[in-house]
């Protein structure tokens, strides 16, 4: 638990941009992974310089930031982890997480002055593994996804109270235990558990019989199909009263390889509702409404609770098609503002001259704005901003501030 006896809002980064909107928009604090040891391979991650900027970034705004080294290691990796860990004592991070009793061990040697927190890749699904963590050194323990919060609570109650409990409330669920998969390793021959996955739950798979070869088979389970592999999202918007009763002192937002938009909507949502809700229950209830539609404006698929009230049904986990939805388009991060109308920023998605956007805020405002002009960095006017990556100048109706998204509504599905 933070100072103020709220629960810690942990929220991912996969690049410097990401870090800085996580913390602007409300996370206490973030994780992150670097080139090596992290079980996001293919997220943007961090550079050593990267790293010392987003820590001191994050440090001077009062957020921590935790570390992934959350492979499980071969013996190839070994000595590279040595170089690594020493490192990372250099760049200083609040905490590491970490799944290999190895790696653990290693950590402790040499990053002597950094908290070691154990992964939920570690499969911690009882109290007197949470205990044993502890007695080696573990300043927490990430609960594993299968547990429900009658078992967190008794894990809280049966352990001392120096261990820190965390637990992830927001993002996509793996369908494999505790997130140890070999899909990936047996299609692809990419090692998952060290952070190659290559999602094959998210495939189209059909059905052959023998005696019948090219002749494919959609899989149902219903008029409308399914795809077996599939989980919902976790989202847990609607259940805090819940989860600070179970004693969870670290809420945890899946998602390093998501956008600015995505981590910024997330990380304002929670916080609002965490911060409702200490100031008195029935103003979170009152504004439950707000959560959920806000919680919608980045990238889902349809939700679930997961575990957390027992084992789920069929029904509630597996979904009908592997379609991201949005209500929100990410247009990109506010980078400078010139004479309170013109904002620069990376273009993510295209938009035009006339369209009216949002000005998304980390106090929770939405400032409805018109796109009065656009232009490049060389001063030529452009109609449309189709070009992603593009830094352009965009002339607003309102006042727009460093660190804002800029996004606008939209029905349409989004991509993975």
């Amino acid at each position: 638990m933070q100072q103020n006896g709220k629960p810690e809002l942990l929220v991912p980064a996969g690049s410097l941009e990401v870090l800085k909107t996580a913390v602007n928009f409300g996370a206490d604090a973030v994780y992150i992974g670097g080139e090596v040891f992290s079980l996001r391979a293919k997220a943007r991650n961090f550079s050593a310089e990267d790293m010392a900027e987003g820590i001191k970034y994050a440090h001077e705004h009062g957020v921590k930031v935790h570390v992934t080294a959350n492979i499980l290691a071969h013996n190839a990796d070994l000595a590279g982890a040595d170089d690594y860990f020493r490192e990372l004592a250099e760049l200083g991070p609040d905490a590491l997480i970490i799944a290999d009793p190895g790696m653990f061990e290693k950590a402790g040697r040499l990053c002597p002055g950094i908290d070691r927190h154990i992964s939920t890749q570690a499969n911690n699904t009882n109290y007197e593994t949470f205990d044993f963590w502890y007695r080696q050194g573990a300043k927490r323990v990430v609960c594993a996804r299968e547990l429900s919060l009658a078992e967190i609570h008794e894990i809280r109650e049966k352990t001392p109270e120096g261990l820190e409990i965390e637990a992830f409330v927001h993002g996509a669920m793996c369908i494999s235990y505790s997130g140890r998969c070999l899909l990936t390793n047996y299609f692809t021959g990419r090692d998952a558990n060290h952070g190659a996955c290559t999602h094959p739950c998210r495939w189209k798979y059909s059905v052959v019989e023998e005696t019948r070869p090219g002749e494919y088979l959609p899989v149902y389970e219903n008029e409308r199909g399914t795809f077996v592999f599939n989980s919902r999202d976790l989202c847990m918007i609607e259940h805090v009263p819940e989860l600070v009763a179970a004693g969870i002192d670290s809420w945890k937002i899946e998602g390093r390889m998501k956008t600015a938009l995505y981590v910024a909507t997330v990380a304002r949502t929670y916080r609002k509702a965490i911060d409702d809700y200490f100031e008195s229950e029935e103003k979170y209830r009152s504004n439950l409404p707000w959560y959920r539609e806000e919680i919608r404006k980045c990238t889902f698929r349809q939700f679930t609770t997961g575990f957390y009230f027992g084992k789920p049904s069929e029904e509630s986990m597996v979904y009908d098609n592997n379609t991201y939805k949005q209500d929100a388009v990410y247009l990109g991060v506010v980078r400078k503002t010139e004479d309170g109308s013109l904002a620069m920023f990376e273009q993510k998605n295209k938009f035009s001259v006339g369209d009216t956007i949002e000005i998304m805020k980390p106090d929770g405002r939405d400032v409805p704005a018109i796109v009065m002009s656009l232009r490049t960095m060389d001063g030529g006017q452009v109609e449309s901003a189709p070009h992603p990556q593009e830094l352009l100048w965009a002339e607003l109706t309102e006042r727009a501030e460093v660190g804002d998204i800029l996004r606008m509504e939209s029905d349409e599905p989004a991509g993975d």
